[in-house]
């Protein structure tokens, strides 16, 4: 199941938004143009859903409704996302969910609107009597509470699957076990107790998969393995070989910035099957790997025995963008205005569209029409 289409109201950089996604999309645009904003609205979705989640607590770590709201709504103060999920190419699911903030006293989110649709036919929605009469329900969605979402608990699975992935090398090698919420996990600070959590046939399976395509991109990396020290605290051990007989083993603390998130990345495209997303994953990386990762997330994604697994992904690299593969369907484009920014599919662009279908690569045919109007007069700037 996929994430086919999604709705934003008053979401952050986004007063209203309606696209299709792909099972590979790749989100372009300037800086503070809402890339990361648009991930966040599928990390919300996820939040709403994971156990010791819900629509409070995904709210306060957002900063309150108040943070959440676009800017350019000005009086439409509820805030709204929806999706469309599919199997196939048939939707199965839709979800629906509005809120706003109480007027006075603590300002809780206070759900306005839930619904869920199978098939296309109605089968909940909200408020319905019982909230009318009972408006502390109202701070929490029905997708939440296991005695409500009985008939839709799929809708729910699906979003815990959902996992946002940024690796901080930093955060990875000064990491303590047991940090907690969604971002310290997707900075990188249980990296690795994840990876010594996995079933040691699974791991070692992962690793040496890994370990092959490290290889290509560390050419002196010949062995890389996950080792516990006295303290019980797991490390990856990697073996590199140098001038001396025997390989010289590192641990994580050893490994480079770009071995680090590109260690990472091969991981999570290999864990769950839930979306993934994905920030700038060139960062750190050399451009003749970055060229070659939407590929290997094609790879992987086919690599998969259930399900094939989207991926969403921001970028600002051209080199990324130069695979033949992308097509213009799968490229997101964000531009921002006074009135929010707009979300445009690469493909929806005639000009952009005829350029693809000449044979043009999408960096060329679409970064262009990306970039900040007046970037060129950063060469004027005088330091």
């Amino acid at each position: 199941m996929r994430i086919s289409h999604i709705e934003l109201y008053s979401w952050k950089n986004f007063r209203q938004v309606k696209v299709d996604l792909q099972e590979r999309v790749f989100l372009v645009g300037p800086n503070a143009s809402g890339k990361s904003n648009f991930l966040d609205a599928l990390r919300f979705l996820r939040d709403l859903a994971i156990p010791g989640g819900g629509l409070q607590r995904a709210c306060v770590e957002r900063g309150g409704v108040s943070k959440i709201r676009c800017l350019a709504s000005r009086q439409d103060p509820e805030v709204g996302i929806t999706v469309s999920l599919a199997e196939s190419k048939d939707t199965l699911w839709q979800y629906e969910i509005k809120f706003n903030q109480q007027p006075r006293g603590y300002r809780s989110p206070l759900l306005t609107h839930e619904a869920v649709y199978k098939n296309g036919s109605l089968i909940l929605k909200r408020p319905d009597e019982s909230d009318r009469g009972d408006t502390p329900r109202l701070t929490q969605t029905a997708l939440e509470q296991i005695n409500l979402n009985v008939q839709f608990r799929e809708i729910a699975q699906f979003f815990e699957k959902i996992f946002y992935l940024h690796l901080v090398p930093q955060i990875i090698r000064g990491a303590e076990p047991g940090g907690n919420g969604s971002l310290a996990d997707a900075y990188g600070r249980n990296f690795l107790e994840r990876v010594a959590q996995t079933s040691k046939k699974t791991r070692d399976a992962r690793l040496r998969r890994i370990r092959d395509a490290l290889a290509i991109a560390v050419p002196q990396l010949k062995e890389l393995s996950l080792v516990k020290d006295e303290r019980g605290v797991p490390h990856l051990i990697g073996a590199y070989e140098h001038w001396r007989p025997r390989a010289a083993k590192q641990n994580e603390e050893q490994f480079s910035d770009g071995t680090l998130r590109l260690l990472g990345l091969l991981w999570a495209l290999q864990e769950g099957d839930g979306p993934l997303l994905l920030e700038e994953p060139e960062l750190s990386l050399h451009t003749g790997v970055v060229r070659r990762l939407p590929n290997l997330i094609y790879r992987a994604q086919r690599a998969q025995k259930k399900a094939l697994r989207q991926v969403i992904l921001s970028t600002h690299s051209a080199d990324l963008l130069s695979d033949p593969s992308i097509g213009g369907e799968e490229v997101l484009m964000l531009a921002p205005s006074t009135e929010g920014t707009q979300v445009k599919v690469a493909a929806s662009v005639p000009e952009i569209r005829q350029l693809l279908e000449d044979g043009m690569n999408a960096a060329d045919a679409i970064i262009p029409h990306t970039e900040p109007e007046q970037a060129i007069q950063l060469e004027l700037f005088a330091l």
